[in-house]
């Protein structure tokens, strides 16, 4: 639940099945004068606009008692509530919610229409309102994606001891060094986690995504030091093997540095909000 101000009117904007509502019963309070949701509702362009979003979005929608309703709107005699119009129809525009955060909510793109109704300066500052909204949106979900990226989606926690010693590369045997790698990747896969992508995979088969989609924030900052440094070593035309030892030396030593490290942990924390 967010809300927007609109003129001064404090407005509900609630997320149903990754759909926007905005709650029609706060945007009444912006209206002068007695006007109530069931007297748009009995109007003949409201029922005739409703019954083609409805077609437009939802194919459960019951065309048999919307042809009903609209041969009746619009006559003096003739009024309906947003409950039988979602009961009758099937409608998925117009939701009636009770509790605490209760009231009338529509579609996004019917509360702009039933915008109009109060007025059209109102409708277009609530569009204006709605839009800065999906912008600061879309800004901190971006934001998010980066970080979340940029620290393989793993959320931070506080290293106890035992964790500490879990996560320090281990050290690189002589069979480990000797052995010959198919990929550089993989020659930093070994000296930061002390086994290769496959050997990951198939020690944990039901994961998802990749060995490095779940390293820890140090760890990732480490892989980009020694990568820079490996491509320095790769220049001097250092032996893989030699290679791998002294990256290996370098993680241990960094990984030591970071560890418990304050400022790694105020980062990482920014993840987790």
């Amino acid at each position: 639940m967010k809300k927007i101000t609109v003129q001064g009117t404090a407005i509900t904007v609630i997320s149903v099945q990754n759909d926007d509502y905005i709650s029609l019963t706060d945007m009444l309070k912006a209206k002068d004068g007695d006007f109530f949701i069931s007297d748009w509702l009995r109007n003949r362009n409201t029922v005739e606009y409703l019954g083609i979003w409805e077609s437009i979005y939802n194919p459960e929608f019951n065309y048999g008692e919307f042809a009903i309703i609209k041969s009746q709107a619009g006559l003096n005699s003739y009024k309906i509530s947003v409950k039988e119009w979602v009961t009758k129809t099937n409608a998925i525009g117009l939701r009636a919610t009770a509790g605490r955060y209760g009231g009338t909510y529509a579609h996004k793109d019917i509360a702009f229409e039933f915008g109009m109704w109060i007025s059209a300066e109102f409708k277009i500052y609530l569009i204006r309102e709605f839009q800065r909204l999906k912008e600061e949106e879309q800004q901190r979900l971006s934001l998010e994606w980066n970080l979340q990226r940029t620290l393989a989606k793993l959320n931070y926690r506080i290293h106890t001891d035992a964790v500490k010693e879990h996560i320090l590369p281990p050290v690189i045997t002589k069979e480990q060094a000797s052995f010959t790698y198919a990929s550089e990747a993989d020659l930093l896969n070994m000296a930061l986690f002390g086994k290769t992508a496959q050997q990951w995979r198939k020690e944990n088969p039901k994961e998802k995504g990749k060995m490095r989609d779940y390293a820890s924030l140090e760890q990732l900052i480490v892989l980009s030091n020694i990568e820079s440094i490996n491509a320095l070593l790769i220049n001097q035309k250092i032996p893989q093997g030699e290679r791998l030892v002294q990256l290996n030396n370098v993680a241990i030593t960094q990984m030591k540095s970071l560890l418990g490290n304050q400022h790694i942990r105020a980062i990482a924390a920014l993840d987790t909000k």
